[in-house]
């Protein structure tokens, strides 16, 4: 997620069209995270996915005509992006789909503007809470209360941990949103960012997956999970960031915004009619509440309603 706020005019129907495949590629990680744990520990598919995606993006830039900078200074940044956007994200994202339905997932992980808001805020100097904002905040949390749960915080299982791992990824999303606009002082194409963040991830997690999980003791993987992996990196990561690129590029960050609306619908069509996960009556209604505070965040629509009202 980027905290720039740019706003932008409406988008054109094939940005929409790149949106909407934005929102089912992310959504599909969700997807292919919850058939790869079911046989793969979280750093192996973390792993996969970071180095696979790293690879491709390096090719694709290679074809691009593009090439990585080089320097202390520009690595180190790298190295933090892919830290907080990357490693800490994605770690406890395939951790707490190893307990939760992929849906639940998906909808503690739209709670990322959330945290990018009130990261921004205390972090920006042009980026502060108004009350629309505080509003949608407030409809956010309120929304993850009653996901969890009237009973749920009485013990520190793993139906409180899972969620609240989940809620601690979309945190290292905002920190990773604000942390990413230094990049356009440094020059750095939003291809290399997308390239560096995954490559330093992947320098980062390797030895900790060979020194946790020993891949070599386990048992080989069937063609559904490896399936899973490859969709992971090639689809949910590289060709995601091109496209989320791209929107930012001709549609500017405040619609790039909107696709965190349509990431859970295909989170939940696939986990559901895929993996046969059940929603509660508290998922919905958490997942209302939390989907009106990032409208209230958004600020369009109410926006068009007074335009509307004074015409």
């Amino acid at each position: 997620m980027t905290a720039n706020s740019t706003i932008n005019k409406s988008m054109t129907a094939h940005e929409w069209g790149l949106l909407i495949a934005l929102s089912v590629l992310w959504g599909a990680s969700f997807f292919f995270n919850g058939v790869a744990v079911r046989e793969l520990p979280t750093f192996s598919v973390v792993v996969v996915r970071v180095m696979l995606g790293a690879i491709t993006l390096l090719i694709v830039m290679r074809f691009m005509g593009q090439r990585m900078p080089g320097g202390g200074v520009v690595w180190r940044a790298f190295f933090a992006m892919g830290f907080l956007n990357n490693v800490i994200p994605f770690c406890l994202i395939v951790w707490g789909q190893a307990h939760q339905a992929s849906a639940v997932a998906s909808n503690l992980n739209a709670t990322t503007p959330l945290f990018t808001v009130i990261v921004a805020h205390f972090f920006t100097s042009d980026e502060k809470i108004t009350r629309g904002r505080l509003l949608g905040i407030a409809l956010g949390f309120c929304g993850v209360v009653v996901m969890f749960g009237g009973d749920t915080l009485q013990g520190l299982g793993l139906n409180v941990l899972a969620p609240l791992a989940c809620l601690g990824a979309a945190l290292a999303y905002g920190f990773g949103g604000v942390y990413g606009r230094r990049f356009k002082k440094l020059g750095v194409t939003p291809m290399a960012t997308a390239t560096g963040q995954v490559c330093a991830s992947s320098v980062i997690l390797f030895p900790v997956m060979l020194i946790v999980d020993q891949p070599w003791a386990l048992p080989m993987p069937s063609l559904a999970a490896m399936g899973a992996l490859v969709g992971l990196a090639v689809l949910s990561t590289a060709l995601a960031y091109i496209l989320y690129f791209r929107i930012l590029e001709t549609a500017g960050a405040t619609n790039l915004l909107l696709v965190t609306f349509l990431i859970p619908i295909s989170a939940i069509l696939l986990g559901v009619m895929i993996l046969g996960e059940v929603l509660l009556a508290k998922h919905i209604a958490g997942m209302v509440l939390i989907g009106s505070g990032l409208i209230a965040i958004d600020g369009r629509a109410w926006r068009t309603f007074t335009a509307r009202q004074q015409a």
